[in-house]
């Protein structure tokens, strides 16, 4: 179900159940939940790669598990707090750069987990689809706080009620995505992307993903105060230390997240 493989310093994490358009059973969840937290937890992890095998990015909650749920009284099984919410939250929080290419379908929590991570790469054969309305239902995995941030409060809030699909080229020019490639380009290309990322700055990664957490729910000054404090913890680093010799030494800074 979850393809867990590792290079360059790049974990690529895949969700692998093609015949199911990598919907989201209980069990892929806790694999997933699984792979993220090894990647988060290993140092010679520097960034984290996400996608789906076969023609779907991920179709998000697999249905047939769900209504098996319902028909038993058992509701929700409470899958947003056990599953949904820990993935997103560590996504979005972890100390490290998560890059998703996005191959196929992004459907509901699909599109959730793909707007949680800090960039996105799209195959033109994309599509995103926040569906949850059409089954009666509220945004989750972080939608809500995420789909506003990149697109604004009055565009979320059109995608999120009336749930018209997106195609790659309309989701680029929201700003729902980072780039779109050709279909048989995306794996390289976000993978490019991730070790790049991998190969630079990692501690002064994780530190802009903190600042902007925080500003984004935070005034001006206590933003400001936030920048000062991270600024001080990145300047005590040995990376800020070499990058800079290396600068005035016309020399390219290697970054070795110490």
């Amino acid at each position: 179900m979850i393809r867990y493989d590792v290079a360059d310093t790049v974990a690529t994490i895949t969700l692998d159940r093609p015949d199911a358009m990598n919907s989201l059973t209980a069990e892929t969840k806790d694999a997933l939940l699984g792979a993220l937290r090894r990647a988060a937890g290993d140092p010679a992890i520097r960034a984290v790669l996400l996608t789906g095998s076969g023609r779907a990015f991920c179709a998000g909650q697999d249905l047939r598990e769900h209504a098996g749920n319902l028909e038993a009284g058992r509701g929700l099984a409470d899958t947003v707090r056990v599953h949904y919410n820990p993935i997103v939250e560590l996504i979005t929080t972890m100390a490290k750069p998560v890059v998703a290419a996005v191959n196929g379908v992004a459907a509901g929590a699909g599109a959730s987990l793909a707007f949680a991570c800090d960039l996105r790469v799209a195959s033109e054969k994309a599509k995103f689809a926040l569906a949850f309305a059409g089954i009666g239902l509220v945004p989750d995995s972080g939608a809500s706080w995420t789909l506003q941030r990149l697109v604004g409060q009055g565009r979320a809030a059109e995608l999120l009620l009336l749930g018209e699909p997106l195609d790659a080229a309309r989701a680029l020019e929201l700003g729902l995505v980072t780039r779109v490639v050709p279909a048989d380009d995306v794996l390289k290309t976000a993978y490019e992307l991730a070790v790049r990322l991998a190969r630079g700055p990692t501690l002064a990664y994780a530190a802009t993903k903190r600042a902007l957490a925080y500003a984004a729910t935070h005034s001006l000054p206590d933003a400001l105060a936030m920048e000062a404090d991270l600024q001080d913890e990145c300047a005590a680093t040995q990376d800020h230390l070499n990058a800079t010799r290396a600068f005035l030494a016309k020399e390219r800074p290697t970054f070795r997240a110490e």
